[in-house]
């Protein structure tokens, strides 16, 4: 168990060796964003949803609630409809007017940094809260998203399905300081190259390291 580690361990080290390599290690977030409740807002959004469409609902969104205040009073018919195009509407206007007046009542408006008080936000679990943590506070932080968790799959870093036990595999053989690269060097990667569907395996600089390209390709 310890050479099985140990391995997976050197292994991540070569994998984000080479991610640093072919997409720098200077990035910034994929939801745009202005202030860090902006940005709680628009992960929140995110769930189900491409970081695109997000962007182009929060575009007009913030321009129409401008201030955090403008959501804890918002009327959720009408803010079902100003992000209904991001899937789930009803569970998000409901959430994020529950999650402002709680930054407002409980915060003084300010977005928190902990792990614990995150994830008791209305709608704020892991994956969002370690968006914030990572972008906004620069806490070394694992997003596990739908690309980052197909693609360490692939490259067996994690054998698990759920989020939480992917992010926590991550978290024991990764770097801690390349934590945060990782997250958006891997979303990138899943993107262009290590598609969900007809992924590009021989154009791949990771192949040498990836295990679905040993089992299906080789």
């Amino acid at each position: 168990m310890k050479d099985t580690k140990r391995g997976l361990k050197k292994k991540a080290e070569r994998i984000t060796d080479a991610l640093a390599g072919e997409y720098g290690t200077d990035f910034k977030c994929f939801l745009n964003h202005e202030t860090p409740w902006q940005l709680l807002i628009a992960t929140i959004l995110s769930a189900q949803c491409t970081d695109d469409r997000v962007n182009e609902v929060t575009a007009k969104l913030f321009k129409k609630y401008t201030h955090l205040e403008d959501f804890a009073r918002a009327d959720a018919a009408e803010l079902e409809k100003d992000i209904y195009s991001t899937g789930f509407y009803r569970n998000k206007a409901k959430n994020i007017i529950e999650c402002a007046k709680q930054l407002l009542a409980q915060y003084n408006g300010e977005v928190p940094k902990s792990i614990e008080e995150l994830t008791n936000l209305a709608g704020v679990g892991r994956k969002t809260a370690n968006v914030i943590r990572g972008n906004i506070y620069e806490e070394p932080s694992i997003v596990v998203d739908t690309h980052v968790k197909r693609v360490s799959k692939r490259l067996g870093l994690t054998k698990e399905e759920d989020p939480v036990r992917v992010e926590f595999d991550l978290m024991e053989i990764l770097p801690k300081e390349r934590w945060i690269a990782y997250n958006l060097q891997i979303i990138t990667h899943g993107r262009s190259i290590c598609t969900a569907r007809n992924p590009k395996c021989m154009a791949c600089f990771l192949k040498d390291d990836c295990d679905y390209y040993k089992k299906t390709l080789m």
